[in-house]
């Protein structure tokens, strides 16, 4: 069985509802699966730290996850146009992985969610998409086929699957969202295949 790592932080559930979306979306491909993981947050107070276990949602991810995966989703939701900090510090320890080139040739792709139509979606994935260069993957987008993308009045971009969740996050995914969510997680199942 191929498994692809979906990999994300979610604060209020957005992200985290686009990678159940995406995890759907993978596992639709048959001989594919997808393991599920988020990071934990990041405090200023030094001496904090978080329970080895969440309390809700996906195990917290390891540097084995992305090691052990034949290909990654990652997510987050969006901070001043860029990544948000928990995610970006997790990666930041990812210089091990990229010394041994472990992610070197394996497909990925990104997702994002924001509060605002114009809140930084388009920036955000670009952001995610920096790192995941310098271990040498293969960024997968979705392509204009897929017509939610010429259809959506909310998220959606070549970029990645994304959302705009609303200032307060009370916005449910729409139907184009969901569709795209779902396609970018077959079409990175399927590549996977083809390249395996």
């Amino acid at each position: 069985m191929t498994e692809i790592l979906v990999l994300y932080y979610s604060r209020n559930g957005a992200t985290r509802r686009l990678a159940e979306l995406i995890a759907q979306g993978i596992e639709s491909v048959p001989g594919v699966e997808a393991r599920l993981r988020c990071v934990a947050p990041v405090s200023t107070v030094c001496e904090a730290t978080q329970p080895a276990v969440p309390a809700e949602g996906a195990p917290y991810a390891e540097l084995a996850d992305l090691e052990q995966c034949a290909a990654l989703a990652l997510g987050s939701p969006t901070r001043f146009g860029n990544m948000a900090a928990p995610l970006k510090y997790f990666l930041d320890s990812t210089g091990p992985l990229w010394l041994a080139g472990a992610l070197a040739g394996k497909p990925a792709c990104v997702f994002t969610s924001t509060g605002s139509m114009h809140g930084g979606q388009e920036s955000t994935l670009l952001s995610m998409m920096l790192p995941l260069l310098h271990h040498g993957m293969l960024l997968v987008g979705l392509p204009y086929t897929e017509a939610e993308l010429m259809n959506t009045q909310s998220g959606g971009t070549p970029y990645g699957a994304s959302h705009v969740a609303g200032g307060s996050g009370q916005q449910a995914l729409s139907d184009d969202e969901k569709r795209l969510s779902i396609a970018l997680g077959r079409r990175l199942a399927l590549i996977t295949q083809r390249l395996a």
